[in-house]
């Protein structure tokens, strides 16, 4: 199964030449590092960078220059750096071609979970609900079962919701999936090297839909 690089690496591949791409906290910010080679995408932090580039090297790092998860981050040649309403209005304003986030549970009907754990302390909730409800397509980079093997892709949410319907794409540890849009479930598109078709149904709580022309996931 892939750990979180091989996840970002793998999303990568799904950012095309022109793109504005907003990169959630967690496994997203790790895309950064892996954008294909010829392809021009700006970066976007909702903190407020238009031109963010990958992780600094070690000793490199500028404590002024931060992405929205608070990580040292590097800017490309022509970014820009602004308050985090103007961002917000990028964003509400359907300027964002791609989001990717991290999630904490996705249902079979593209309902996104990321925000919250019920007794848990949160700062609050972030730029997420904004992202969800404004970005043309949304992907989800996530680990498919949590800390104690149970599923995160689930055919209802039961943690508080941060979207309805709006996920389009999820890729996992073991996995490749989109989200039937009329009928409801997940459908597996990549399989990750060295994963089987029953650890795939054994991970998945949801309705799990397994057409025939599935493929073996590339990420290099």
């Amino acid at each position: 199964m892939l750990d979180k690089n091989g996840i970002a690496k793998r999303i990568a591949k799904e950012v095309k030449d022109g793109m504005y791409v907003n990169l959630g906290i967690g496994i997203p910010t790790l895309v950064a590092n892996y954008i294909p080679a010829g392809i021009n995408v700006v970066l976007q932090s909702e903190n407020g960078i238009l031109g963010m580039g990958p992780f600094p090297c070690e000793g490199e790092e500028d404590a002024d220059l931060i992405n929205a998860g608070k990580q040292t981050v590097t800017l490309l040649p022509g970014a820009s750096i602004f308050d985090s309403a103007m961002s917000f209005g990028m964003i509400r304003s359907q300027r964002i071609d791609l989001t990717i986030l991290g999630a904490m549970e996705v249902s079979e009907r593209g309902d996104i979970a990321n925000w919250k754990i019920p007794g848990k302390m949160v700062k609050g909730m972030g730029g997420a609900m904004d992202l969800v409800a404004s970005a043309k397509n949304i992907i989800v980079a996530m680990q498919q079962v949590n800390k104690y093997g149970e599923s995160k892709l689930l055919s209802e949410c039961t943690l508080p919701l941060t979207g309805v319907r709006c996920v389009k794409k999820i890729v996992t540890e073991l996995g490749v999936y989109d989200i039937d849009q009329k009928e409801g479930g997940f459908i597996l598109r990549e399989i990750a090297p060295g994963i089987s078709i029953e650890q795939i149904k054994k991970s998945t709580a949801g309705k799990l839909i397994i057409p025939d022309d599935v493929v073996e996931m590339t990420i290099d």
